[in-house]
């Protein structure tokens, strides 16, 4: 039986990166894609994969599809409000990688909707997590960190071998919008 997929954020690196491996792996129906502006892409990725289902956030793009006739064979949706409609069981991996802090509430949203959640967007991660654990516990949905700072320090604890032995994690400043900014 073929797993049933959803991404939040296909469009961007992470969506068109797990693209590529499910281009190689054709056990896997994508049921949902959403992106926020660049819905030429997420029509395109829709017809490739034949999605039935996506959500296009930005206001006026939605128009744009929704007032176009030749996308008939899929439900367009405005909002994340539409996984009721969506979903009628669970589905097997959801990719969430909806960059920044407009990630957390699409992806509190999708766990009860889902067995697996990657979540690729460390804004819900840091800003959220006691929200994420409290749902991801309620709906026993499994909880796979995919940015690599959360990855690493997840997967060191799951261990739990040696988890009286740590008293500190550090997670350092790569990048981000600080990268070009003097220290001062």
């Amino acid at each position: 039986m073929k797993k049933k997929i959803a991404i939040l954020g296909s469009t961007g690196s992470i969506g068109n990166s797990l693209l590529s491996i499910l281009r190689k792996d054709k056990n896997n129906k994508i049921i949902l894609l959403s992106a926020n502006n660049n819905y030429k892409k997420l029509l395109k990725q829709a017809k490739e994969f034949k999605v039935k289902n996506i959500i296009i956030a930005n206001k006026k793009n939605y128009q744009k599809l929704i007032n176009n006739k030749k996308y008939k064979d899929i439900n367009i949706f405005k909002d994340f409000n539409c996984f009721k409609k969506v979903f009628k069981n669970k589905v097997d991996y959801t990719m969430s990688s909806i960059i920044g802090i407009d990630g957390l509430k699409p992806t509190l949203d999708i766990i009860k909707y889902t067995k697996v959640i990657a979540v690729a967007n460390k804004e819900s991660i840091i800003c959220g997590w006691n929200l994420l654990d409290k749902e991801l516990k309620k709906y026993n949905t499994k909880f796979i960190p995919v940015d690599s700072e959360h990855f690493s320090i997840w997967f060191s604890l799951i261990s739990k071998t040696n988890l009286h032995k740590i008293k500190k994690i550090y997670i350092t400043a790569s990048g981000g919008p600080f990268r070009k900014k003097k220290k001062k």
